[in-house]
């Protein structure tokens, strides 16, 4: 199945376990989504993030637990991110973590893209149940 959607998110700073040295500056957020579309959900989750010296060039990693329902079928699953930024070129993946689905949603396997148009975030989410 493939299905598409808007979301909206909400970043929040936090502590940080370390800050990074020598020109890196490592981050922290909180994430808050709310799906809309086939995907009806909201999710929370963790960032962790790095910002080199070089303008465009950066990376991070995320988890976020998403609840609601899919196509109908409810329950919640993980998502976990990889994000690299090579001086302005995006390489993403968002995947659904093997065995992460519950209730209605058990046994989902995916992937999702995410398109950020004129300040607005869309999801395209191809997966299997």
């Amino acid at each position: 199945m493939k299905i598409q959607g808007e979301f909206d998110v909400k970043l929040e700073p936090m502590d940080p376990y370390t800050r990074g040295s020598e020109n890196i500056k490592l981050g922290r957020m909180a994430i808050q989504k709310v799906f809309k579309g086939d995907l009806s959900a909201e999710s929370k989750g963790e960032m962790l993030s790095c910002m080199t010296n070089t303008a465009g060039s950066a990376g991070y990693v995320a988890i976020e637990q998403v609840s609601g329902s899919l196509s109908g079928k409810s329950g919640s699953f993980v998502l976990m991110h990889y994000g690299v930024m090579t001086q302005g070129e995006n390489q993403l993946t968002l995947e659904v973590v093997p065995d992460s689905g519950t209730d209605q949603l058990k046994g989902l396997r995916g992937s999702m893209n995410i398109e950020i148009k004129d300040g607005k975030h869309f999801y395209e989410f191809d997966y299997e149940l």
